[in-house]
């Protein structure tokens, strides 16, 4: 065997056995919520890599929330044996509502006591009598 040829043979067994396969991933601990999930998140799930877990931020933001695990299927890629495999590790769960700007929070404290503490508002003043512009003396 020629030098060039066992070096080829060295390389190739290192790539075979050295570098990761996607197929030994650590699956994640607990499931993936697509609709919060970041694309690091996704990629912990076997059968998604960085292009899908990319592709399924797209489609959730172009789309809004995930209402089922099956609405995968809608991404170019994702079949239904890949999604069979995948299912088990995502969950799909409300998103997040977004919150309120600080300037529109409400006041502390209890509605009913803080509602009985306001003073109310001033009485109206009562209309001026016709009769007492005209000088006319009022009656008993």
């Amino acid at each position: 065997m020629s030098r060039r040829s066992l070096l080829l043979v060295i390389v190739l067994l290192l790539c075979v056995f050295v570098v990761p396969s996607p197929a030994n991933k650590k699956p994640p601990a607990a499931p993936i919520n697509l609709n919060t999930a970041t694309a690091e998140q996704l990629q912990q799930v076997p059968g998604i890599g960085p292009s899908t877990a990319d592709k399924i931020l797209q489609f959730r933001k172009s789309y809004g929330a995930f209402k089922s695990v099956d609405d995968l299927r809608a991404i170019r890629g994702i079949g239904p044996k890949r999604l069979e495999k995948m299912r088990k590790y995502l969950v799909v769960a409300k998103a997040p509502a977004s919150k309120p700007p600080s300037s529109a929070k409400k006041p502390a404290g209890n509605p009913a006591t803080s509602a009985s503490k306001k003073s109310p508002p001033p009485a109206p003043k009562p209309a001026p009598d016709p009769k007492a512009d005209a000088g006319e003396p009022e009656e008993p």
